[in-house]
């Protein structure tokens, strides 16, 4: 029989068990995004790496009786507010288009000199799309070339596209050397268990290896499965373009791309300190990280905010 998901305290303040205070927890961020949860997705997301369905289940229909989480139509929610559910399976159902759409450009991304794989990260990755969004594409060049691919891809944008991201949102790149993620937290770890790999399949698993970290996060994630990821297939301009800068002039090339996007950057976000620039858009020879809304921030802040206000108020303490 599963535990009560809080006892009570001498100063009325319930101590929530492990697998309360991770449904809440998850439920509390994917509120953020305004996302009701399935209950199996909660088991999924949850950080109880003991926890199963029937536990999951049963905190559930406990934690609906005191309101501290509302329910409609099988999904759960902090937020009162029906009209969730309904967004939901809008963002769901429209995604679908966007995922056509990712897939033809991913084919074309894969065609850029240096580019060894492509997945697909953000609000898409989770299967929702609503009028804000964009497809965000997490590439992995070739060691040393990092710069030059990504130059070609943003000239590209800004030439044939228009510079429109709605489709072509590509901001953020590795190199295949540097597959280990710095930023070990709640949000790239989501980022990370979520994204979708569409291009060369043996390249993708080893990011996911390289990132195992992520499962002290997300212990109940299943393993992402690369059995649609479009095989690596090279030939054509992309061999050519890369035989030509294998040499000296590629090095010197990637090397005047990253010094003229890093002193671009600089001017243009003279306000960041050291601190906020890294974490925003951290540039060295291996990676680019162009988020200069500092949206990372933005969530981790949010989520901690968020478990101390419901904490408050309903008079609960969180299981660490």
């Amino acid at each position: 029989m599963p535990t009560l998901p809080a006892t009570e305290t001498e100063n009325n303040v319930m101590n929530l068990s492990a697998t309360a205070s991770a449904v809440l927890r998850t439920l509390l961020y994917f509120d953020i995004f305004r996302y009701p949860l399935l209950p199996e997705e909660i088991l999924e997301n949850c950080q109880d790496a003991g926890a199963d369905q029937p536990k999951v289940c049963y905190e559930l229909e406990l934690l609906c009786k005191q309101k501290m989480v509302c329910q409609l139509n099988g999904f759960y929610f902090l937020t009162p507010d029906d009209t969730l559910v309904q967004r939901r399976i809008k963002g769901n159902h429209d995604a679908l288009r966007y995922l056509r759409k990712a897939r033809q450009y991913t084919r074309l991304i894969s065609r850029f000199p240096f580019v060894e794989a492509v997945l697909i990260s953000g609000s898409l990755s989770k299967n929702f799309v609503d009028e804000q969004s964009d497809i965000d594409y997490f590439i992995i060049t070739r060691p040393q070339r990092l710069w030059v691919c990504r130059t070609l891809l943003i000239l590209f944008k800004k030439a044939f596209l228009l510079n429109s991201r709605k489709y072509f949102c590509v901001n953020y790149f590795i190199d295949s050397h540097s597959l280990q993620l710095p930023d070990q937290n709640i949000f790239t770890a989501t980022e990370l268990v979520f994204a979708k790999p569409f291009y060369n399949p043996e390249l993708c698993q080893q990011f996911y290896k390289s990132n195992a970290w992520s499962g002290q996060f997300y212990p109940n994630k299943p393993p992402a499965s690369v059995a649609e990821t479009q095989q690596v297939s090279k030939g054509g301009l992309k061999s050519l373009f890369e035989t030509a800068l294998n040499g000296k002039l590629g090095e010197r090339l990637d090397a005047w791309c990253f010094k003229t996007t890093l002193g671009f950057w600089r001017k243009k976000f003279k306000d960041f300190d050291e601190t906020v620039f890294d974490l925003n858009l951290r540039s060295r020879k291996n990676v680019s990280k162009h988020h200069p809304g500092g949206f990372q921030f933005k969530v981790l802040k949010t989520h901690e905010q968020n478990i101390r206000e419901f904490s408050a108020k309903h008079h609960v303490r969180f299981t660490t």
